[in-house]
C-alpha cells in the first residue's frame, strides 16, 4: 500500500525534509517507523487493496455528491474532496492544542474589548496605534458597540501548521466569520461509514456536540432579560461558496436560515418575516462580512444585510455573533504582536507559537525581504483562502519584480515568513497514497464562562505534489481529523460512534429552502422571493411574492435597474461570492 511513499521526500532539494504524520521516516515507511497513534490505521490500511481502498474512496465522493456536500471552486460547484486516510492525533498532542487554542482565544477576546474601548496595549506601547488604526479590518463603528465583558469571538477557527521539528504553530487567526467546520462534522459522519472497523477499535472522540454548543454560546450572549432568545443564521444566499455549511448549522441547531431581506428593523429592534406575522430577533449568527451586514454604517450598495442592524446591536437589543470589527485580529501584521499581547493580558508566554514574521513596515526588515525574496513566503496582510500570497521561490523573475515593487509601495500591506515544508500526511492520489502538505483548523466556541475547543478540527491538505498552499479555494481537500482519547477513558469510541450526528440532505440551493424551526417555538415556513429567473426573477420584479404572500420591493438602498432584473442579479451574486470569504 505503502510502495514508493517516500520517493518525493526522497528529493535533496527538499531541505529539510517535512516531519511526516505516520511514519517517523518516510524514507522507509514500513511498520517499524509507524508512530503511535497511527498504529491501528497503519494496520487496517496493510489488510486493504489498493483496489478496496480506492473503492471506499469512490464511495466517501459519492455520498457527499448526494448530500451536496459540495464548495465553489474557479465558479463550478463540486463535492468538496475529502481523503479516505484519516489525520490521527494523540491524546496528549490534542490536548497540548487543545490548550493553546483556548488561551489564543482568550488573549484575543482580551485585545478586542481594550482596542475598542479604552485601548490600554496601546498608551503601554504593546502593540502601536498605527498598526491598529491603519488595520483593513478595523471598524470604527464598533467603538463602544457592546458593553463590557461581552463576548465578542463566539466562534474561531484558528489556523495551525506543523514546522520540520513537528512544532505546531498558529499560521493565522479567524474571528471574522470562519468557515469550514460543517465539513468537519460530514467528514465524520461519512468515515465512520468508510472505516467502521477502525471506530470500534480505536478511542476517537466525537464531533457531533459543535451545533449543540454553538447553539448554547448564541443563546447566552442574548441581550439581557430575554428568557427564550429566538436565534437565526444570516446566510449571504445562495451564491456564496459555503451556503452548504449555512444550511447544515441552521438545520442542526434548529433555527431559522435567513438573508437579509427576511429581517427589518423598526423601534430598534430587529424582526424576522413569517407567515404568522413578524417575529423578533434576539442574536444573529451572521455569515455575513462587515462590510455588507448594514448599508446604513457599511456599503450603501449591499443587498445582503439589513438596514438598521448596527442601531438595534448599539441599543443593545440584538447580539451579533461574531461581533462587528473582529477582522483587525484576522490583519496579518496584528498577528505578529499576539505573542506579546498573551504576556500582557494573561501573564503567560504562548503555549502555540507563531510563525517567525517579518513586519515590512519596519525598514530594516524591509531591506532584509527585498534582498531575500527568493527564500520567502510573502502574504497580504487582508488576504484570505491563499489569495495574493506569493512563494518566492516558485516566483519567476518578473513576478518577484512587481512583488518588490508593491512592497516599497506599500510596506504596511504586507508580511513574510520564511518557507515552512508543512507537516505531510499519507494522502490517496492517482499514483497511490504519498506524502501531501497539510495544515489544522481547530475550531472553539465561547461561551463567555467557557471556551470549547471541537476535537479534531479541519485538517485541510494540498493535493498537488510539493503543493504549500492547501487552502480549499485553491483547489485542497480535506482529512477527517481523529483526535484520540486517553486510554481508559469512560467513553468508548464505539459508543461514541453511535452518537454520530445523522445528516439528512441539505435543501436545494432555492430561496424558499428554510431550516426547520426548533420545536419549542414552531415558525411557519415563509415563502420567500427567489433569486433565480426560474423562480419568478428577482427581488423588485412584479408579480414576485415576497414575505407573507405579499408583492416583494426592492429596499431603499438597493440599485434599481430600470432596463430589467440582469443587473440585480448579478449585483447580488457578485456580493454573495465576495462575502465571507474566510
Amino acid at each position: 500500500m505503502f510502495q514508493g511513499y517516500g520517493a518525493a521526500l526522497a528529493d535533496t532539494s527538499t531541505c529539510p525534509q517535512p516531519w511526516d504524520e505516520m511514519f517517523a521516516d518516510p524514507l522507509r515507511p514500513d511498520s517499524s517507523q509507524v508512530r503511535q497513534a497511527y498504529c491501528e490505521l497503519h494496520s487496517a490500511l496493510g489488510h486493504l487493496t489498493r483496489d478496496e481502498l480506492r473503492g471506499r474512496a469512490e464511495a466517501l465522493a459519492s455520498s457527499y455528491l448526494a448530500q451536496g456536500v459540495t464548495f465553489d471552486f474557479a465558479g463550478e460547484e463540486q463535492p468538496f474532496p475529502l481523503d479516505a486516510v484519516p489525520r490521527v492525533l494523540a491524546a496528549a498532542e490534542w490536548q497540548r492544542i487543545e490548550d493553546g487554542v483556548r488561551q489564543r482565544v482568550h488573549v484575543l477576546e482580551a485585545f478586542l474589548a481594550d482596542i475598542y474601548g479604552p485601548q490600554r496595549a496601546v498608551a503601554d506601547r504593546v502593540i502601536p496605534a498605527s498598526v491598529v488604526a491603519s488595520s483593513p479590518g478595523f471598524c470604527r463603528q464598533a467603538v463602544g458597540l457592546l458593553e463590557e465583558g461581552a463576548v465578542r469571538v463566539h466562534v474561531a477557527g484558528i489556523d495551525l501548521v506543523r514546522d520540520e521539528s513537528g512544532q505546531w504553530r498558529v499560521l493565522e487567526d479567524n474571528v471574522r466569520v470562519p468557515s469550514g467546520v460543517s465539513y468537519v462534522v460530514s467528514n465524520r459522519h461519512v468515515m465512520a461509514q468508510t472505516l467502521p472497523e477502525l471506530f470500534a477499535r480505536m478511542a476517537i472522540r466525537a464531533v457531533d456536540e459543535y451545533p449543540q454548543r454553538l447553539l448554547e454560546a448564541l443563546r447566552a450572549s442574548a441581550p439581557a432579560g430575554v428568557e427564550d432568545p429566538v436565534v437565526v443564521v444570516l446566510t449571504p444566499g445562495v451564491f456564496n461558496s459555503a451556503y452548504f455549511e449555512h444550511t447544515l448549522l441552521a438545520r442542526l441547531m434548529g433555527v431559522e436560515l435567513v438573508e437579509g431581506r427576511d429581517l427589518y428593523c423598526s423601534g430598534g429592534h430587529v424582526w424576522m418575516h413569517t407567515t404568522n406575522g413578524p417575529e423578533r430577533v434576539d442574536v444573529v449568527y451572521r455569515r455575513v462580512d462587515d462590510d455588507f451586514l448594514d448599508p446604513l454604517q457599511f456599503r450603501a450598495d449591499s443587498v445582503l444585510g439589513a438596514p438598521g442592524l448596527l442601531t438595534a446591536a448599539r441599543f443593545g437589543n440584538v447580539t451579533l455573533a461574531n461581533a462587528v470589527g473582529n477582522g483587525v485580529v484576522d490583519d496579518k501584521l496584528v498577528y505578529t504582536y499576539i505573542p506579546d499581547l498573551t504576556r500582557y493580558y494573561l501573564g503567560q508566554d504562548p503555549v502555540l507559537p507563531n510563525v517567525e514574521t517579518w513586519r515590512l513596515e519596519e525598514p530594516e526588515a524591509l531591506a532584509e525581504v527585498l534582498d531575500r525574496l527568493p527564500e520567502l513566503v510573502v502574504k497580504p496582510v487582508d488576504g484570505s483562502g491563499g489569495k495574493g500570497l506569493v512563494v518566492g521561490a516558485r516566483a519567476s523573475a518578473s513576478e518577484l519584480d512587481r512583488l518588490r515593487a508593491a512592497l516599497k509601495r506599500d510596506p504596511r500591506g504586507w508580511i513574510a515568513q520564511p518557507i515552512i515544508q508543512l507537516s505531510t500526511i499519507p494522502t490517496l492520489v492517482e499514483e497511490g497514497i504519498r506524502p501531501r502538505h497539510s495544515d489544522l483548523r481547530p475550531f472553539a466556541v465561547n461561551s463567555g464562562g467557557d471556551v470549547w475547543v471541537l476535537p479534531g478540527g479541519l485538517t485541510r491538505v494540498a493535493l498537488p505534489e510539493g503543493q504549500l498552499v492547501v487552502n480549499s479555494s485553491q483547489g485542497g481537500g480535506s482529512k477527517d481529523t481523529w483526535a484520540l482519547e486517553e486510554v481508559g477513558a469512560e467513553a468508548t469510541s464505539a459508543v461514541r460512534s453511535r452518537q454520530l450526528v445523522q445528516l439528512s440532505p441539505p435543501p436545494s440551493r432555492a430561496h424558499d429552502a428554510v431550516a426547520p424551526a426548533p420545536p419549542s417555538r414552531p415558525v411557519a415556513a415563509r415563502p420567500r422571493a427567489a433569486v433565480s429567473p426560474v423562480a419568478g426573477g428577482p427581488p423588485g420584479t412584479p408579480g414576485t411574492p415576497g414575505p407573507r404572500g405579499r408583492q416583494w420591493h426592492a429596499p431603499a438602498h438597493a440599485p434599481q435597474d430600470p432596463d430589467g432584473s440582469d443587473r440585480y442579479i448579478q449585483q447580488v451574486r457578485h456580493q454573495q461570492q465576495q462575502s465571507e470569504s474566510g
